[in-house]
């Protein structure tokens, strides 16, 4: 008779994996902990804008696990999870070799969503990891470089004609930072800014239209015509088909043609292929095929294992596929990991959505805080940098509680009527590590100041 393993597995370094496998290690949980993950790095997405646009260096934005969990006790396995056997309780990978566990946590996030629109697994260029902001920036210069040398206007038109399809967070946050951005690089090159142009494609009549930044809409709005390239924004435009030279669309029920080298995907998920093909039925699904959990995140036929992050859903209460959610629920299932170690009960999950963030250009974001207070602008910009550098993961030996968004209780300390902007400026010094959180602070403190004096 074969004893039991008494060892966790973490399938999945994203934000719920990782930062499970970081809480588990601090919290000294007596149990082996394994983190599988195909990627040698952690890719933090909410910053991929800055690591694309040069803004943020890859050991901010892309630091390597290896790093990350020195002197944790994690183990960490890079390789491509194969099979998931959930009645036997084995993990087998593409190398070969498997895993048995006592507890397993699923946090294999979402992929890529192309809704089978003709042409866009195929000639749009997603942007979702390291290697896609690689392929993205390399693709980018070289039609600049092509734009210079071309005499052709036509062609050059249509290589610095740059679509990204799909209005949401993730739409708008490209489309601001590339207006930015590429006319910059152009002109380096010796072009004219203002050939370069950035469209905005959205099936919808508005953007952010459902997303949980959709109370910053109208200052999003505002912001990306503010951009270096004023953004072309088409609502009600349904793209049709992708070529690697156009893209097609659908609006006021005619197709048009829109002549374009680069279009960029941003219109949409998809559960992970690992997560579909799981044996779990129907009804302990959500409609989108993530797996439902119960309140302690533990799948509801089988509790020995905990999922999170994209691929997960609580039942009867939806929650943003959003990295403080992310965070949150990675502290959770390392909490209830430990209580089950020690015999005890685990606990339902606690999540609170405290605020949205959104980039809208270089130096440029908005922040809404608690449906309370709304920043634009630079001010924005600092809260939004300030606040994911605070909670960019870190070796163990400084890892300070970084699931945390901003402490609730210091907003609840901080936020009133009066002065609101300081308090704000003075919660996100207190919730700063170090440097980075004072400086960011003081800075926005003297331009709030400025701003108080304009008036």
């Amino acid at each position: 008779m074969n004893s039991p393993v008494y060892q966790t597995v973490i399938i999945g370094g994203g934000f719920t994996g990782l930062f499970t496998a970081l809480h588990l290690a601090k919290e000294h949980y007596p149990r082996s902990v394994i983190l599988i993950d195909k990627n040698e790095r952690f890719c933090f997405k909410p910053l991929l804008y800055e690591y694309f646009s040069g803004e943020m260096d890859a050991f901010q934005v892309v630091p390597r696990f290896s790093e990350l969990l020195k002197g944790s006790g994690v183990i960490f396995v890079q390789d491509a999870v194969e099979s998931i056997d959930l009645h036997q309780q084995q993990v087998k990978l593409a190398s070969g070799n498997s895993y048995n566990y006592s507890n397993l946590v699923l946090a294999l996030g979402s992929v890529t969503g192309y809704h089978h629109l003709e042409g866009a697994k195929e000639y749009a260029f997603p942007f979702w990891t390291e290697a896609d902001a690689i392929a993205l920036e390399r693709h980018l210069g070289n039609c600049l470089q092509k734009a210079i040398q071309t005499e052709d206007p036509e062609q050059r038109r249509q290589l610095l004609t740059v679509v990204v399809v799909g209005g949401g967070a993730s739409g708008v946050e490209m489309a601001a930072t590339l207006a930015d951005l590429l006319p910059h690089w152009y002109s380096a090159l010796g072009g004219k800014s203002d050939q370069i142009r950035v469209v905005l494609l959205n099936h919808g009549q508005e953007i952010l239209n459902g997303d949980i930044n959709d109370p910053l809409r109208p200052i999003a709005e505002t912001e990306l015509q503010k951009r270096t390239i004023p953004i072309e924004i088409l609502t009600g435009a349904e793209a049709t088909t992708i070529h690697a030279n156009a893209i097609e669309y659908k609006r006021n029920q005619q197709i048009e043609t829109l002549p374009t080298y680069t279009a960029i995907w941003t219109a949409g998920t998809s559960i992970h292929p690992l997560i579909k093909d799981l044996p779990i039925s129907q009804e302990h699904r959500d409609r989108g095929d993530r797996l439902l959990v119960t309140p302690t995140m533990q799948l509801l036929d089988f509790p020995e294992v905990f999922a999170g992050g994209d691929c997960a859903a609580l039942e009867n209460k939806s929650l943003p596929p959003t990295a403080q959610v992310a965070y949150q629920q990675g502290a959770n299932i390392a909490r209830n990991l430990h209580a089950i170690a020690f015999g005890e009960d685990p606990k339902p999950a606690k999540v609170n959505i405290r605020g949205t963030l959104l980039k809208l250009g270089l130096n440029d974001a908005a922040a809404n805080l608690f449906n309370v207070l709304e920043v634009a602008g630079e001010s924005g910009h600092l809260i939004r940098q300030g606040t994911y550098l605070t909670l960019l993961p870190t070796p163990i030996h400084d890892f300070k509680a970084a699931s945390e968004w901003l402490d609730e209780e210091i907003f609840h300390h901080h936020l009133d009527a009066h002065g609101v902007g300081k308090k704000v400026v003075q919660a996100v010094e207190v919730v700063g590590a170090g440097v980075v959180g004072v400086l960011v602070a003081r800075k926005l403190l003297k331009m709030l100041g400025n701003e108080e004096k304009k008036h």
